[in-house]
């Protein structure tokens, strides 16, 4: 996965020097070690992230309704009621898996973001997928949750194909500590998703402008659908971005995690989910290690700080 990445280094002594991390080092060293098995329902569940996260102040998209059992999905049209357009997504699900996106609908005939119709049945039949654990983590029964549609900033408008552009921020001990944009394409069929073909671009940490952008692990200067060119990207509200990142550590008491935002053009920065297991190719999209930075957060960074006053200090330590 990290062929190209790692191409310029001679050894696995250069690639550690480099503070490149691996997966081996990142499950024993910090995920094992700071995240507690018993924490990991809070970024799991997508129903308790979202009940969790109105208590500590995060903006979320709005929840419309839960399906929980199978005789429930033929109420699908009263749960949504007055809604103009949703979401479906499995409580447990991750990675994008059975996330259905309807943009328009009438009773019998609803609109995907790629503009393809699906008949009721065919909705129903994804919730009853939904439920039947065909999406989730483990394949255990799952929820349906059911929640507003995001209606991201016209400012990414040109960076991403159909699917929303959200910002992965890396969080360590409550200190952002990496990040980069996702941008869905057309090959990852409009989701914003590494492994199934979107772009990855770093983003400077203390100042949300890129740095890199990568593809399928391989560099690239222009969106492959759009044309756009990927070193303009600013995320404005950057602060704001951190600081939901920063605010996830007290929420979720894991000490490693993986925040999840997007930029709605009425509400601004939202947490869209957590993750307590973060992938490693966000080093490939910042050409560089995570390691070092987070040694650095280990022993030289402030303790007893308040979310915000850390997200202050990575800014301020970035223009030094």
């Amino acid at each position: 996965m990290f062929k190209e990445f790692f191409s310029s280094f001679a050894s696995p002594s250069s690639l550690h020097k480099a503070g490149v991390l691996g997966m081996n080092c990142r499950n024993y060293k910090f995920i094992s070690k700071y995240n507690n098995r018993r924490l990991y329902p809070l970024v799991d569940d997508k129903v308790q992230t979202k009940t969790l996260a109105a208590k500590y102040g995060i903006t979320t998209p709005g929840l419309i309704g839960v399906i929980e059992h199978q005789y429930q999905v033929k109420d699908l049209l009263h749960i949504i009621g007055n809604a103009k357009d949703f979401v479906i997504k499995p409580a447990h699900g991750s990675g994008g898996k059975g996330v259905l996106v309807i943009k328009s609908f009438t009773p019998d005939r609803f609109v995907k973001a790629s503009g393809d119709t699906l008949t009721f049945n065919e909705v129903y039949q994804h919730i009853s997928n939904v439920l039947s654990g065909l999406y989730s983590l483990g394949g255990q029964y799952d929820v349906a949750v059911i929640e507003e549609l995001v209606h991201f900033s016209n400012i990414f408008k040109d960076y991403s194909y159909q699917g929303i552009p959200d910002v992965r921020v890396i969080v360590y001990k409550g200190y952002p500590a990496m990040a980069m944009m996702r941008l869905a394409t057309k090959a990852s069929g409009g989701r914003a998703n590494l492994h199934q073909g979107a772009v990855g671009v770093g983003l400077d940490i203390s100042g949300g402008h890129a740095l890199k952008a990568v593809m399928n692990n391989l560099p690239l200067t222009n969106h492959p659908d759009t044309g756009a060119e990927l070193s303009r990207i600013q995320v404005p509200h950057w602060r704001e971005h951190l600081i939901i990142g920063a605010k996830a550590y007290e929420m979720t008491g894991l000490g490693y995690l993986g925040a999840d935002i997007v930029l709605d053009a009425d509400k601004g920065p939202m947490m869209l989910e957590l993750n307590a297991r973060p992938g490693l190719a966000i080093q490939i999209a910042n050409g560089k290690g995570i390691g070092g930075v987070l040694k650095r957060i280990e022993h030289y960074y402030p303790k007893d700080l308040s979310p915000e006053e850390r997200v202050d200090f990575v800014l301020s330590f970035g223009k030094k």
